[in-house]
């Protein structure tokens, strides 16, 4: 009798991962497209956040390079003292800066996009040196990218919000 009841169990052993495997169901094309929506998603935020890091590392230099390679040419943006910017003023104040940073750091960036559009939060926080008086500073930053596919993400607005304190 436990002869019997030990082979049962044994082919019951056996045969459990072929009944689970049968009754595993091949992803539909709508998964397939939403799986490689979200893998092509994940892409562009490692990206984006690359951009952004990037930014506060050309500001910290102050080098213009960077917002003329990724501002679009049509953006607008406020900055933390409420003027409107377009590219051209951007990049002339950066080149005209009498700022020098001893840090900048870019953090808490958030990711959110939108198909060839997308919205990245973060926070700035400097400290320099301006008009032979040091500072430190706390920025929330929101810039708005759109991605043109030839030319790559470009910031076509933002703005930014000096933190008290």
């Amino acid at each position: 009798m436990r002869v019997r009841s030990l082979i049962w169990l044994l082919a019951a052993a056996v045969a459990a991962p072929a009944l689970v495997s049968a009754q595993e169901v091949p992803p539909t094309q709508q998964q397939k497209k939403e799986r490689a929506l979200a893998a092509e998603l994940d892409v562009d935020a490692v990206e984006l956040v690359a951009l952004e890091k990037e930014m506060g590392h050309a500001k910290l230099l102050n080098n213009p390079s960077f917002f003329q390679r990724v501002y679009s040419d049509d953006y607008h943006g406020t900055n933390a003292t409420g003027e409107i910017l377009d590219k051209n003023a951007v990049v002339a104040r950066i080149q005209s800066s009498g700022i020098k940073y001893y840090t900048f750091v870019v953090s808490d960036i958030a990711v959110r996009v939108y198909g060839a559009s997308a919205v990245v939060t973060c926070t700035w926080s400097a400290r320099g040196e301006q008009g032979g008086h040091d500072f430190a500073r706390q920025y929330r930053v929101i810039h708005v990218y759109i991605n043109n596919k030839a030319g790559g993400w470009k910031v076509v607005a933002s703005q930014e919000t000096m933190l008290a304190g």
